[in-house]
């Protein structure tokens, strides 16, 4: 038997399509143990709910428990998938409105950003945590991470613990191989791709197909459909001669070039805020979920494209080799990047694990994105290990769009107003 451990079990529609993918590997069929674990026992009974009746509808013939103890949970554990939210709804809130009455806009904010660095403070802790418990109870598992920010927790995982059997997986690439492909009009199976970078910040390095790049085809598109181009990400593209693989809402906040003018939002379509809309189309889901299971309709998901944790678990338990991309620790699969980091790259995955490939050194401007990224991301893994305040303000006072829109006091005054607010969701010594 496989035993995967689903830790953040109440976000169902995650646990939904990763284990619909399972459950519809008929050479699975009574192979499979699925471990829930959240700290809500009424979101954990829902999701123990929701994984019977996949597997009562796909006759996976799967062993099903949940346990409220992680402890319990992670023991004997072969994959670990984590989607965690410390603080829920009212942290994120707290995260987009007290930046906004100091002037500071946002659009995600789950990354780098003001946002992304209180979701940090508010999660590396957990992951440590976990990792810790991992190399004691499950040492030989995976930790497939989901969960936001994906840079920040790879790195303090790693460093923090040793635990080096970290793969974060994020929709980003795959969806933007599919995407490109399809706006060429071509089968993505015919496409040569491969990206590499950050996650929310890798660029597709190779778009080609029978051994000719297709970036000639992409700019005729653009220059046949001028509305195409109306977005972030294809202003990027157009910039630095790599299409980038996260979405534009995302990339317009990585940067300091969008966000603080009125009339770029508004020529790009960035919409503000725009987290907080889908945190909400997630609490819907729930409901949904939950309304659908009571009325017994079928639920489960059969998608073109594999999960990407379920992608990688299928190939190792199946040892059938698949492309995954995967954040770990660099240790030179992007030659130009610090060691330490966290970097997004294709593996190969097998029966004998997960496999990282390295890709060689990133053009130079897009290097130069990726160190302004980093900044954020190092200065915030460091808060948290080296219980640093000061550290939190520098953090925003090197992001790009923190700084392209406000001066420094306001920054440092920002800063400790949201460890206030955010009090014991964060590590004592960031509010001593």
């Amino acid at each position: 038997m496989a035993r995967i451990v689903f830790v953040g079990a109440g976000q169902v529609d995650l646990i939904r399509r990763v284990v619909s993918d399972l459950f519809l590997a008929s050479s699975l069929k009574g192979r499979l143990e699925i471990v829930l674990h959240d700290d809500d026992p009424c979101r954990l009974a829902t999701a123990e709910a929701l994984v019977r009746a996949l597997d009562a509808e796909s006759g996976a013939a799967a062993d099903i428990a949940s346990f409220p103890d992680r402890r319990r949970a992670l023991e004997g554990a072969g994959f670990v998938i984590s989607y965690v939210d410390r603080g829920g709804f009212e942290a994120a809130l707290r995260d987009f409105e007290i930046p906004r009455r100091y002037g500071l806009r946002q659009t995600i904010g789950d990354t780098i950003g003001v946002g992304g660095i209180f979701r940090g403070l508010r999660s590396i802790p957990f992951f440590v945590e976990l990792g810790r418990e991992m190399a004691e109870l499950c040492p030989e598992a995976w930790l497939l991470n989901s969960s936001d920010p994906m840079a920040m927790i790879g790195w303090a995982v790693r460093e923090a613990t040793g635990f080096e059997r970290f793969a974060g997986v994020c929709h980003a690439v795959c969806d933007t191989h599919a995407y490109l492909a399809d706006l060429l009009g071509r089968d993505l199976d015919e496409v040569t791709f491969l990206s590499a970078g950050l996650n929310h910040q890798s660029f597709v390095l190779r778009f080609e197909a029978g051994g000719r790049s297709l970036y000639p085809e992409l700019d005729a598109a653009l220059a046949a459909d001028p509305d195409l181009g109306r977005h972030v990400r294809m202003e990027m593209y157009r910039r630095f001669g790599y299409f980038p693989t996260q979405s534009s809402e995302h990339a317009a906040e990585y940067v300091p070039w969008f966000m603080r003018h009125e009339e770029e939002t508004e020529r790009l379509g960035v919409p503000m805020e725009e987290f907080l809309r889908r945190f909400g189309q997630g609490m819907h889901a729930y409901e949904e979920t939950r309304r659908a299971l009571s009325a017994g309709r079928p639920l489960l998901i059969r998608w073109q494209h594999q999960e990407p944790a379920a992608a990688a678990i299928l190939a190792v338990l199946t040892d059938r080799s698949k492309e995954v991309y995967v954040n770990v620790r660099n240790g030179g699969l992007i030659g130009n990047l610090p060691e330490d980091c966290c970097v997004e790259v294709p593996a190969t995955v097998d029966a004998a694990g997960i496999h990282p490939r390295p890709v060689g050194d990133l053009p130079i401007q897009l290097v130069a994105l990726h160190r302004t990224f980093l900044n954020v991301v190092e200065l915030t893994v460091r808060a948290v290990l080296d219980g640093e305040r000061r550290h939190v303000h520098h953090a925003a006072m090197l992001d790009p769009n923190t700084a392209a829109t406000l001066p420094l006091p306001a920054i440092e005054e920002m800063c400790d107003e949201l460890i206030e607010a955010h009090g014991e969701l964060l590590p004592e010594a960031i509010r001593r």
